[in-house]
């Protein structure tokens, strides 16, 4: 026995419908990394600019507007806000570079994270644990794969930036076919 009361078929729908819209927008996302990689990459840095950019408005409005901060707080939202403003001026001045530089700066970070995530993993090995093999050589993974990382960022980053489009394109199907089998009753 199904219910299908009225209320039963709007939530199925609404759920149909955000998967729906959500698979095609990865799939779309998707799609525009594995065919247009390095524009973009330009268009999500020129997200990020606009992004800077209203944050420094909202923060010099805070230093201007805000009765109840002190001078010192007031001064310092209206200091940071002109730093979001400058720096999103300054990506949109060149967006090229602007998008160089943030995947240097993310290419970068992934590294440093996995050479820390894999000295983190050297420090359980005190400790008794059943895994002391796994942990070795997943220490030595993670230490050697941030060095890679670090050493050769741009290539990284084209690797990372490719598998990010592919699984968009995977997972936006994969999401618009439970769209549409959403809700449907199972057949014997």
């Amino acid at each position: 026995m199904t219910d299908t009361t009225p209320e039963r078929k709007s939530l199925t729908n609404g759920i149909r419908v955000a998967l729906g819209v959500g698979g095609l927008v990865a799939l779309i996302l998707g799609v525009l990394i594995l065919v247009w990689p390095t524009k973009t990459a330009a268009v999500v840095t020129a997200l990020i600019a606009i992004y800077a950019i209203v944050q420094g408005l909202v923060y010099g409005g805070i230093g201007i507007f805000s009765k109840k901060l002190g001078v010192w707080a007031r001064i310092g939202h209206v200091v940071l806000g002109l730093v979001f403003i400058a720096a999103g001026i300054i990506a949109f001045a060149n967006l090229s570079g602007a998008t160089t530089v943030l995947a240097l700066i993310v290419a970068i970070f992934i590294g440093a994270s996995w050479i820390v995530e894999g000295i983190v993993a050297f420090t359980l090995l005190g400790r008794s644990t059943a895994s002391k093999g796994w942990t070795i050589f997943y220490g030595i993974l993670s230490v050697v794969a941030g060095i890679v990382v670090i050493l050769a960022p741009f290539w990284a980053i084209a690797i990372l930036w490719l598998v990010l489009g592919i699984s968009l394109v995977v997972l936006g199907v994969i999401q618009i076919v439970r769209a549409f089998m959403f809700g449907s009753s199972r057949r014997a």
